[in-house]
Protein backbone atom coordinates (compact mmCIF):
# COMPACT_ATOMS: atom_id res chain seq x y z
CA UNK A 1 0.00 0.00 0.00
CA UNK A 2 1.17 3.70 -0.87
CA UNK A 3 0.81 6.27 1.11
CA UNK A 4 -0.18 9.67 0.11
CA UNK A 5 1.79 12.65 1.09
CA UNK A 6 1.81 16.25 0.62
CA UNK A 7 3.39 17.39 -3.26
CA UNK A 8 7.78 16.37 -2.83
CA UNK A 9 10.30 16.63 -5.71
CA UNK A 10 11.52 13.65 -4.35
CA UNK A 11 13.57 12.20 -7.14
CA UNK A 12 16.45 10.38 -5.84
CA UNK A 13 19.10 10.03 -5.22
CA UNK A 14 20.53 13.62 -6.58
CA UNK A 15 23.56 13.96 -8.38
CA UNK A 16 26.01 16.00 -6.40
CA UNK A 17 28.02 18.94 -8.03
CA UNK A 18 30.30 21.73 -7.18
CA UNK A 19 29.73 24.83 -9.00
CA UNK A 20 32.22 27.35 -9.61
CA UNK A 21 31.67 30.87 -10.59
CA UNK A 22 32.86 34.58 -9.90
CA UNK A 23 32.29 37.93 -8.22
CA UNK A 24 32.62 40.89 -10.29
CA UNK A 25 36.19 41.70 -8.79
CA UNK A 26 37.50 38.06 -10.20
CA UNK A 27 37.29 36.39 -6.85
CA UNK A 28 36.01 32.50 -7.25
CA UNK A 29 33.01 31.01 -5.23
CA UNK A 30 32.15 27.68 -4.77
CA UNK A 31 28.58 26.03 -4.42
CA UNK A 32 27.20 22.68 -3.72
CA UNK A 33 24.16 21.59 -5.70
CA UNK A 34 21.58 18.65 -5.77
CA UNK A 35 19.32 20.01 -7.65
CA UNK A 36 20.66 19.50 -10.85
CA UNK A 37 20.49 17.29 -14.15
CA UNK A 38 21.37 16.92 -17.67
CA UNK A 39 18.54 18.56 -19.74
CA UNK A 40 19.48 18.26 -23.24
CA UNK A 41 22.20 16.30 -25.23
CA UNK A 42 22.51 18.69 -28.21
CA UNK A 43 22.99 20.87 -27.95
CA UNK A 44 24.31 20.16 -24.37
CA UNK A 45 22.78 21.78 -21.51
CA UNK A 46 22.90 21.47 -17.78
CA UNK A 47 20.11 22.55 -15.28
CA UNK A 48 20.83 24.61 -12.08
CA UNK A 49 18.22 25.07 -9.29
CA UNK A 50 19.53 28.02 -7.34
CA UNK A 51 18.36 29.79 -4.65
CA UNK A 52 17.60 33.56 -4.86
CA UNK A 53 19.18 33.78 -1.33
CA UNK A 54 22.31 32.45 -2.33
CA UNK A 55 25.45 34.29 -3.23
CA UNK A 56 26.63 32.45 -5.93
CA UNK A 57 22.87 33.30 -7.58
CA UNK A 58 23.84 36.65 -8.02
CA UNK A 59 27.28 36.21 -9.70
CA UNK A 60 25.84 33.45 -12.28
CA UNK A 61 23.21 36.11 -13.01
CA UNK A 62 26.00 38.65 -13.53
CA UNK A 63 28.45 37.08 -15.03
CA UNK A 64 26.80 34.60 -17.39
CA UNK A 65 29.24 31.76 -16.47
CA UNK A 66 29.69 28.98 -14.15
CA UNK A 67 31.83 25.48 -14.21
CA UNK A 68 29.75 22.38 -13.02
CA UNK A 69 32.47 20.24 -11.23
CA UNK A 70 32.06 17.06 -10.13
CA UNK A 71 33.51 15.79 -7.16
CA UNK A 72 34.88 12.42 -5.72
CA UNK A 73 34.22 10.35 -2.49
CA UNK A 74 37.98 11.71 -1.84
CA UNK A 75 36.50 15.19 -1.26
CA UNK A 76 33.12 14.70 0.37
CA UNK A 77 34.06 17.06 3.71
CA UNK A 78 34.77 19.64 1.45
CA UNK A 79 31.90 19.05 -0.94
CA UNK A 80 29.32 19.49 2.98
CA UNK A 81 31.45 22.35 3.78
CA UNK A 82 30.95 24.08 0.78
CA UNK A 83 27.09 23.50 0.30
CA UNK A 84 26.95 24.90 4.59
CA UNK A 85 29.07 28.26 4.32
CA UNK A 86 28.26 31.17 1.92
CA UNK A 87 30.56 32.52 -0.10
CA UNK A 88 29.95 36.06 1.33
CA UNK A 89 31.51 35.30 4.25
CA UNK A 90 34.71 33.19 3.39
CA UNK A 91 36.66 32.29 0.52
CA UNK A 92 35.91 28.40 0.03
CA UNK A 93 38.80 27.85 -1.71
CA UNK A 94 41.03 28.79 0.93
CA UNK A 95 38.68 27.33 3.73
CA UNK A 96 38.55 24.31 2.22
CA UNK A 97 42.50 23.67 0.25
CA UNK A 98 40.72 22.71 -3.07
CA UNK A 99 43.14 23.78 -6.13
CA UNK A 100 41.33 26.50 -8.57
CA UNK A 101 42.81 25.99 -12.08
CA UNK A 102 42.48 27.99 -15.02
CA UNK A 103 39.36 27.36 -17.32
CA UNK A 104 39.70 27.22 -21.06
CA UNK A 105 36.88 29.40 -22.20
CA UNK A 106 34.82 30.91 -18.85
CA UNK A 107 36.55 32.81 -16.41
CA UNK A 108 35.45 30.90 -13.47
CA UNK A 109 38.03 27.98 -12.79
CA UNK A 110 37.84 24.44 -12.90
CA UNK A 111 38.48 22.67 -9.37
CA UNK A 112 41.61 20.43 -9.89
CA UNK A 113 40.30 17.51 -7.04
CA UNK A 114 37.23 17.08 -9.34
CA UNK A 115 37.93 14.71 -12.23
CA UNK A 116 34.98 16.16 -14.32
CA UNK A 117 34.79 19.86 -15.07
CA UNK A 118 32.02 21.74 -17.26
CA UNK A 119 32.86 24.68 -18.61
CA UNK A 120 29.13 26.55 -19.06
CA UNK A 121 27.37 29.91 -20.32
CA UNK A 122 24.46 30.85 -19.14
CA UNK A 123 21.53 30.54 -21.42
CA UNK A 124 18.37 30.85 -19.69
CA UNK A 125 17.24 31.50 -16.57
CA UNK A 126 13.48 30.74 -15.28
CA UNK A 127 11.56 31.64 -12.43
CA UNK A 128 10.37 28.79 -10.46
CA UNK A 129 9.71 29.46 -6.88
CA UNK A 130 12.11 28.82 -3.86
CA UNK A 131 14.70 27.64 -6.58
CA UNK A 132 15.26 29.44 -10.07
CA UNK A 133 16.41 27.72 -13.24
CA UNK A 134 19.60 28.41 -14.37
CA UNK A 135 20.43 26.61 -17.88
CA UNK A 136 23.63 26.49 -19.08
CA UNK A 137 25.18 25.20 -22.38
CA UNK A 138 28.13 23.35 -21.80
CA UNK A 139 31.23 24.73 -24.00
CA UNK A 140 34.24 22.68 -22.98
CA UNK A 141 34.27 19.38 -21.03
CA UNK A 142 38.19 18.40 -18.83
CA UNK A 143 37.98 14.76 -18.30
CA UNK A 144 41.09 13.15 -15.99
CA UNK A 145 42.47 10.41 -18.37
CA UNK A 146 42.88 8.34 -15.23
CA UNK A 147 38.96 7.71 -14.94
CA UNK A 148 38.95 6.77 -18.38
CA UNK A 149 38.47 3.21 -19.12
CA UNK A 150 39.83 1.43 -22.52
CA UNK A 151 37.34 2.59 -24.66
CA UNK A 152 37.58 6.02 -23.21
CA UNK A 153 34.47 5.81 -21.60
CA UNK A 154 33.91 7.03 -17.62
CA UNK A 155 34.51 4.79 -15.35
CA UNK A 156 32.07 5.11 -12.58
CA UNK A 157 34.67 3.17 -9.93
CA UNK A 158 37.77 5.03 -10.78
CA UNK A 159 35.65 8.28 -10.84
CA UNK A 160 34.36 7.66 -7.45
CA UNK A 161 31.33 10.19 -7.45
CA UNK A 162 28.46 9.98 -5.02
CA UNK A 163 24.78 11.20 -4.96
CA UNK A 164 22.42 12.75 -2.19
CA UNK A 165 19.40 11.63 -1.18
CA UNK A 166 17.60 15.06 -0.39
CA UNK A 167 17.14 13.75 3.13
CA UNK A 168 20.37 14.90 4.36
CA UNK A 169 22.75 11.57 3.13
CA UNK A 170 25.42 11.16 0.82
CA UNK A 171 25.57 7.63 -0.82
CA UNK A 172 28.49 5.75 -2.86
CA UNK A 173 27.22 4.64 -6.22
CA UNK A 174 27.17 0.94 -6.00
CA UNK A 175 28.42 -1.82 -9.41
CA UNK A 176 27.53 -1.86 -12.16
CA UNK A 177 23.89 -3.79 -13.43
CA UNK A 178 23.55 -3.91 -17.19
CA UNK A 179 24.27 -1.66 -20.18
CA UNK A 180 21.33 0.49 -22.02
CA UNK A 181 19.62 -2.14 -24.33
CA UNK A 182 20.17 -5.23 -22.95
CA UNK A 183 16.46 -5.38 -22.85
CA UNK A 184 16.21 -6.23 -26.54
CA UNK A 185 17.30 -9.34 -27.43
CA UNK A 186 19.24 -9.97 -31.30
CA UNK A 187 16.05 -11.55 -32.44
CA UNK A 188 13.98 -8.27 -32.24
CA UNK A 189 16.50 -6.66 -34.18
Amino acid sequence: MKVEKSPLSLIYPSPIVLVTCLDSGGKPNIITLTRVGTVCYDPPIVGLGIGAKNYSYRLIEETGEFVVNIPTVRILKETDYCGLISGRDVDKFTETHLTPEPASKVKPPLIKECPLNLECILKQKIKLGTNDLFLGEVILTHIEEEILDDKGRIDLNRAAPFVFNLMGIYYKIGREIAQRGFSKTKDET
